[in-house]
């Protein structure tokens, strides 16, 4: 018989593309109110879905992930999806986004990131949004899957998000223990 647990936090993970690349300060600094300091954050990283979001956002596209301090729950991603929507809309000028959020989660095993848009192999997780199992981690390196977005296979994406994993690794060890955490709440 399987006994249920508490799953483990998780570190946040977010990314943006955008055209105007001046437009990611105060993009940033809108995340950075919602859900804190940054740990990590890429260089420019070229994204080449441009066909796909080229009608609506305009080309080139760049891109930049970014993770947060501390870790979060991962029954949060519904809601951080939400919030993160927000965000684009605030953007947005006369119906067309001039950003694209996507935030996910890193844990040791597996990066997950939040979508809005149903498929076979997204699971949903509440208030409109679905879990997309986007890489897995396995012997030692990333994993990718049929579905895996073709910028998260390239491995520059993936030699950061390998950062990213390394230091939620660190913020695990040094987190105090789950019972100590749920008396704090």
């Amino acid at each position: 018989m399987s006994r249920p647990a508490p799953p483990s936090f998780a570190k946040l993970v977010i990314g943006l593309f955008l055209k105007e690349k001046d437009l990611i300060n105060p993009v940033v600094n809108d995340l950075r109110s919602l859900f804190g300091d940054l740990d990590l954050v890429s260089d420019w990283i070229p994204f080449d879905f441009t066909s796909y979001y080229a009608e609506e956002m305009g080309v080139p596209l760049f891109r930049r992930v970014m993770a947060f301090r501390g870790l979060i729950p991962q029954s949060a991603l519904s809601s951080i999806k939400r919030r993160t929507n927000e965000i684009e809309e605030k953007y947005a000028q006369a119906g067309k986004r001039r950003v694209n959020i996507d935030p996910g989660y890193m844990l040791a095993e597996r990066f997950v990131l939040a979508t809005g848009k149903n498929f076979t192999h997204r699971i949903y997780i509440g208030g409109g949004i679905y879990a997309d199992l986007t890489l897995l981690y396995q012997k030692g390196a990333f994993r990718t899957l049929p579905w895996t977005y073709p910028d998260y296979a390239e491995k520059r994406l993936q030699a950061f998000l390998e950062m990213i994993r390394n230091r939620y690794l660190a913020d695990v060890k040094t987190m105090p223990t789950r019972a100590a955490h749920e008396e704090n709440r």
